[in-house]
């Protein structure tokens, strides 16, 4: 338009980065991060993440190199996800699961330049550069210890960072789509994708997890989530863009996330539908009691009835439905206010759906994947729930056919099926290949899978199609009992047929499997494993 420019005053590429600068203004006294006896204020971590920077530059990386990582929820992992960028790197943290070869997969991929190893997995990571197939171009491993007076042929982490200037220029990217960060997908039924974040879609998902999750200024946050799985959520740089504190954790149990809450004075913290699982089922004596909510964002499909559970317990759950591929979030269930006048057994099964596209997503819908249009708003008919916008990823690293497979006809394909409610809502099935085909009709699991979370003696619950002579499939439940509890197969069946009623006898389970779910290391339910099971019974 005329007399207009676009120039630095008015125009700056969006990104993470200016999250940490400005907490280090508004924030910097205050504390950043807590793990155990450390205790960093924001401009401390600011200085960390700049001497990182300028060590990482020193080391001679070009703009884009890689730098990997492969740590539990630690201090480090937080300064890598600001100081890896601010060198003009992209950060990939690795899954803390993964064995020698998979790692050796993961870095065959990447070639990082420089390999950040937690001491806990130095074993396993140096196992994995004598798998590569050019071991000439190993990258430089620095090791991160607790003990920092450790021998070690490598050098550590705390005198990496000694070594850079603190008067370093963070670099900021040059197109806002510049890439910041790599993260695998988990793998649940094949090998794990590599998919790229930009500048522009984290700093923009980041801004999106707070203001969905509701999360206040200066949020104390709970670090649950794995941060090697969907760059933790983006919320590395929404605590930073909220001025809160990282809390820190090496391990996760439900012991330690109770302790967490009450000494920390914890506000918010995300989960998968195990880690919530995990929480609901806490012993007695391991529970404790705070006069404040705990805001929790959960992906997946927690079921209703530990929804229930964890409101008892003093938690609000905000069901999300989200992959790699879009960051982690993709839509949220934003509760309406009518919702808490109805029964309550209605109010938790609302609340429990996926929800809707946030502000950065352009668009959510369900659409048929041959006719390519929406389904009916009817609650019943079943599609593949595709998205677009600004915080969908970049592609697959050096995989373009894959890309524009997933992106076909201007939509991003997530494989995962569900139905729009007449609301618009939408409410997830099941991933494409698990939806269970029986005398023709498609059905998700999830309704039955909820519905065995509510017998009492069931601790975790999962459907798989079985084959089955007279309907094609039928429903077989995997279940894992509570500890010291027992249930029958008949008793199992019998419930859920009372439950269900003569609504859609086809929902109940034929088979009854008493065993442990099989997951990945991200929480995903590994149906595939469970399908293959079904397979072999009689």
């Amino acid at each position: 338009m005329e007399g207009t420019m676009k120039c630095s005053a008015n125009y700056v590429p969006l990104s993470p980065i200016s999250y940490l600068e400005r907490a280090a203004v508004v924030f910097g006294t205050r504390t950043s991060v807590i793990y155990g006896d450390i205790h960093y204020t924001w401009n401390q971590t600011r200085d960390r993440c700049v001497r990182l920077a300028s060590a990482l530059s020193d080391l001679g990386l070009s703009r884009h190199d890689v730098v990997a990582a492969l740590a539990p929820n630690i201090p480090a992992l937080i300064e890598l996800y600001f100081g890896a960028p601010m060198s003009g790197s992209v950060l990939c943290v690795l899954n803390t699961h993964y064995d020698a070869k998979m790692l050796a997969m993961a870095l065959e991929k990447t070639k990082p330049k420089v390999f950040f190893v937690d001491s806990e997995f130095l074993s396993a990571a140096e196992e994995s550069l004598t798998l590569l197939s050019n071991i000439e171009e190993q990258p430089i491993i620095i090791t991160i210890t607790e003990h920092p007076t450790e021998k070690s042929k490598h050098v550590q982490y705390e005198d990496f960072l000694s070594s850079g200037n603190p008067n370093f220029k963070p670099i900021r990217p040059v197109d806002e789509c510049d890439p910041i960060a790599l993260n695998f997908t988990s793998g649940t039924t094949s090998t794990p994708k590599c998919v790229v974040y930009s500048h522009r879609g984290a700093y923009l998902n980041a801004m999106a997890v707070g203001v969905t999750n509701e999360m206040k200024p200066m949020p104390v946050y709970l670090w649950t989530v794995p941060m090697y799985h969907c760059s933790g959520w983006s919320s590395v740089w929404t605590v930073a863009a909220y001025g809160g504190v990282n809390v820190c954790l090496r391990e996760v149990n439900d012991k330690v996330i109770f302790d967490s809450i009450v000494k920390h004075k914890v506000t918010d913290f995300g989960g998968s539908p195990a880690v919530l699982n995990m929480i609901a089922n806490a012993q007695d004596s391991v529970k404790k009691l705070f006069p404040w909510t705990v805001q929790v964002m959960s992906g997946g499909s927690s079921p209703p009835e530990v929804i229930l559970r964890l409101k008892k317990l003093g938690f609000k759950v905000m069901m999300a439905f989200g992959c790699t591929e879009l960051y982690g979030l993709g839509t949220a269930c934003f509760w309406k206010p009518e919702w808490e006048t109805l029964p309550e057994e209605e109010s938790i099964r609302l609340k429990a759906r996926d929800g809707l596209n946030h502000f950065a997503k352009e668009a959510v819908d369900v659409l048929d994947p041959t006719t390519m249009k929406s389904v009916p708003h009817d609650g019943k008919t079943i599609g593949e729930i595709v998205l677009r916008g600004n915080t969908v990823m970049s592609g697959y690293y050096k995989n373009k056919e894959a890309t524009e497979a997933a992106f076909r006809g201007g939509w991003f394909w997530s494989r995962d099926m569900a139905v729009i409610d007449p609301d618009g809502y939408i409410h997830w099935k099941d991933r494409s290949q698990d939806v269970i085909t029986c005398e023709g009709e498609s059905m998700g699991s999830k309704e039955i899978e909820g519905l065995l979370y509510s017998h009492p003696a069931v601790y975790e619950a999962a459907i798989v199609g079985q084959p089955d002579e007279t309907l094609g499939e039928s429903m077989c439940a995997f279940v894992k009992l509570k500890e010291g509890v027992e249930a029958k197969e008949e008793e199992i069946i019998e419930f859920c047929k009372r439950k269900i009623g003569n609504t859609n006898m086809k929902l109940v389970p034929k088979t009854v499997v008493f065993t442990d779910v099989p997951r990945t290391p991200t929480g995903k339910i590994r149906k595939n494993v469970m399908r293959n099971m079904t397979k072999n019974m009689k």
